[in-house]
């Protein structure tokens, strides 16, 4: 090879190494925003959220609570509900309690439906313990998820609403969706996709979100769908007043 040929091939390969550097640079520089950018989003978030709880506590409000098992409704119960000084939400009920209508047949029937009743009213103190983990988001879960890399951003939320996306937050395989006014500050929405002790049990949460006069965000409706039980419990809050 003589000497201009070998010049050639020199500065060609110069220059494949100088492109491959500046498109390394590039995505790297790249990637560094986009983790920048979801960081600030979840730093605003986790402040929202804890903001959003202490206005909450200043507040009494009246939860509906409308259960249908099987395809059939049942009658809808009333509570007042607001912030205890541990820090977890105290209801007392506003409906009277509904007439117990004593099952037909023998004992053993009556002892099986006993049974279903007991069975349903755990299971449910069960989903309340599983979605607690949810709603409102927990600071510590969200920043976790941000570390291990198990959260992201995706697109089409709207203008000015970030989708959020936390995968594995408070169990393995669980997925939990948040759309974030990013102008605001506030959650609009937040979808849970989980499950109770079998991952087969499928538990979905959709919870739509409003603003009182003062700002403060509340949860406004959700949706809970428990299909193994064939089980779903709509509650919605209004009323609120402050203390």
């Amino acid at each position: 090879m003589n000497r201009s040929n070998a010049s050639s091939v020199s500065h060609a390969f110069l220059a494949t190494a100088l492109l491959a550097s500046v498109i390394f640079t590039a995505a790297v520089a790249s990637g560094q925003g986009a983790g920048g950018d979801l960081q600030a989003k979840i730093a605003a978030l986790k402040q929202s959220v804890a903001a959003n709880q202490q206005k909450l506590h200043q507040y009494r409000w009246l939860e509906t609570t409308q259960l249908t098992l099987n395809g059939n409704a049942k009658p809808a119960t009333e509570s007042m509900c607001q912030y205890g000084p541990d820090g977890k939400v105290q209801k007392s009920p506003m409906s009277p309690p509904q007439a117990q209508q004593a099952p037909s047949g023998g004992r053993f029937k009556q002892r099986i439906v006993a049974k279903k009743k007991e069975e349903m009213k755990d299971y449910m103190g069960q989903v309340k313990t599983l979605l607690a983990m949810y709603v409102p988001p927990d600071p510590q879960r969200m920043q976790q998820a941000f570390q291990q890399q198990k959260v992201s951003l995706v697109p089409g939320g709207g203008s000015g609403v970030a989708q959020i996306v936390f995968k594995d937050y408070a169990q393995p395989g669980d997925q939990m969706t948040i759309s974030f006014n990013t102008a605001d500050k506030k959650i609009s929405a937040l979808n849970v996709n989980t499950y109770m002790d079998n991952p087969q049990d499928v538990v979905t949460l959709a919870v739509h979100f409003a603003s009182l006069p003062d700002s403060t965000n509340y949860v406004q409706e959700s949706v809970l769908n428990a299909t193994a039980k064939k089980l779903v419990v709509t509650t919605t809050n209004s009323g609120y007043q402050p203390i």
